[in-house]
C-alpha cells in the first residue's frame, strides 16, 4: 500500500502526464497502459489515483474489467488547473 507522499506524487504524476501527452485538448486521452509505462507506477496505486481525480472532477476514466484503466482524459477542470499551475511556474510566485 502506497504511503499519503506516494498517492499525491501519483496523482500529480498522472495529470502532468496526461496534460502534456494531450496538449491540453480535452477530446483526447491516453490509454492505462500508456500510464503505467510513463510512470512506472504500480496496477493498483494507478487505479487509485485515477480514481481520486476522477472524483475531484480532474479526469475522465472509462475502465476496463478488473479496476484498470483503459482510457483516460482530462476534464475541462483538469486543463484549467494545469494551466494554472504551468502560468504559476512561468511567471514565478508573485
Amino acid at each position: 500500500m502506497a504511503t499519503l507522499r506516494e498517492r499525491k506524487t501519483y496523482r500529480d504524476q498522472v495529470l502532468r502526464v496526461l496534460y502534456k501527452a494531450v496538449e491540453g485538448n480535452r477530446l483526447l486521452g491516453i490509454t492505462g497502459a500508456q500510464l503505467r509505462r510513463d510512470l512506472h507506477v504500480p496496477e493498483q496505486d494507478l487505479a487509485a489515483a485515477c480514481t481520486y481525480l476522477a472524483g475531484e472532477g480532474l479526469i475522465t476514466v472509462d475502465w476496463e474489467p478488473g479496476n484498470t484503466p483503459a482510457m483516460v482524459t482530462l476534464t475541462l477542470e483538469g486543463i484549467r488547473r494545469m494551466e494554472a499551475e504551468e502560468e504559476m511556474a512561468a511567471t514565478g510566485p508573485a
